[in-house]
């Protein structure tokens, strides 16, 4: 039985996504608002999701998460009710935030579905919670975030799985050959090199970057297989004359086409599930690149509701819950303290 004192509620905190067609310039909308991303620029956007209805699957894919963890909960004894609120789109976290004032709730832990550090996937999780608490008032509880999750056991052991089952699904006269392509959100480089606590050294690229190729490597080195593999970004968005993490994985593509490397399969390492950016920029565009090429591709999954991942949410409260717990951790790469103020700002 695990003692989650001093909280008396769990909360998933997520991006959000569109459900509908008419979601999607809305849902865009609050994604950028005071950007001034101009509108034909949504539009342009907007067309990656309704080439799937305009739904994305990320809400879905929150609802299955959420209905794993309160089984897992249940089956561990772990009495905490179990709330939901997003970023960008419904269920809203502060509408989330007031719901569990309304309940009475004064102390929550949460997790955000991301698992490194830099500033879009960590200080602006922390930066929407105050948001949602100062919105609400007086009665909103106390929110605390569970740390960054990259090396937890939990994620990597899933991705290691996947990596091998996706592996086995490419033709066998190809698979010992085969790179393995590690593929994650690009940022800008200025963010990239501020990502991380202040006061641990990761390198000039900062604790984002270090992260992704940390957890890549425990991942391969799990495999076994030797195989060669490289770090690769997606889903730039930026504008040209600003510096973004490359390679682009559709240029390394390009680039191991002409090295002679004719199967690759990629690992979605960066994301927790299946949503739009892995849906669309992997399975859509980077596959069309590798099909011109005339490369094998095959993509891996990402954790999503593995049974590790599940109970790995369990023990990361658990372990924000007692102070004196020990951290599980497979890599050698830092995350930020929970009580930082000061780390992964926006560069």
């Amino acid at each position: 039985m695990y003692t989650m004192r001093p909280y008396d509620a769990f909360l998933l905190i997520s991006f959000g996504g569109p459900e509908a067609n008419e979601d999607v310039i809305p849902f865009l909308e609050n994604v950028t608002h005071g950007r001034g991303i101009p509108r034909e620029r949504l539009a342009e956007v907007g067309e990656h999701y309704y080439l799937f209805d305009g739904v994305s699957p990320i809400n879905q894919q929150c609802r299955e998460l959420l209905a794993e963890i309160r089984s897992d909960f249940s089956a561990n004894d772990v009495d905490l009710p179990v709330y939901w609120g997003n970023r960008f789109w419904d269920p809203m976290l502060t509408d989330t935030v007031a719901q569990m004032a309304k309940d009475g709730v004064r102390r929550v832990v949460a997790m955000a579905t991301s698992a490194y550090s830099n500033y879009s996937s960590h200080r602006a999780y922390l930066n929407d919670i105050a948001t949602a608490q100062e919105a609400v008032g007086p009665d909103a509880p106390r929110i605390d975030l569970i740390r960054p999750f990259f090396d937890h056991p939990g994620f990597v052991e899933p991705l290691v799985e996947h990596t091998r089952a996706a592996l086995d699904r490419l033709p066998a006269g190809k698979r010992a050959g085969a790179r393995l392509l590690f593929s994650a959100h690009s940022i800008p480089t200025a963010m990239a090199e501020a990502s991380g606590s202040p006061h641990q050294d990761y390198g000039p690229e900062g604790a984002y970057v270090a992260q992704l190729a940390e957890v890549a490597r425990l991942v391969v080195e799990r495999l076994g297989s030797g195989h060669d593999y490289d770090l690769v970004y997606q889903s730039r968005s930026g504008p040209p004359s600003q510096p973004w993490l490359e390679p682009d994985i559709n240029d390394r593509l390009r680039d191991l086409s002409e090295e002679g490397v004719s199967a690759v399969v990629v690992v979605p390492h960066g994301f927790v599930s299946d949503h739009m950016e892995v849906k669309y920029d992997l399975d859509n565009e980077a596959r069309e690149t590798a099909q011109e090429l005339g490369m094998d591709m095959v993509r891996a999954g990402t954790p999503g509701t593995h049974p590790a991942f599940v109970s790995m949410v369990r023990e990361l409260v658990a372990e924000r819950a007692d102070p004196h717990a020990s951290r599980a951790g497979l890599g050698n790469v830092p995350g930020c303290p929970e009580e930082s103020n000061d780390c992964c700002q926006r560069g």
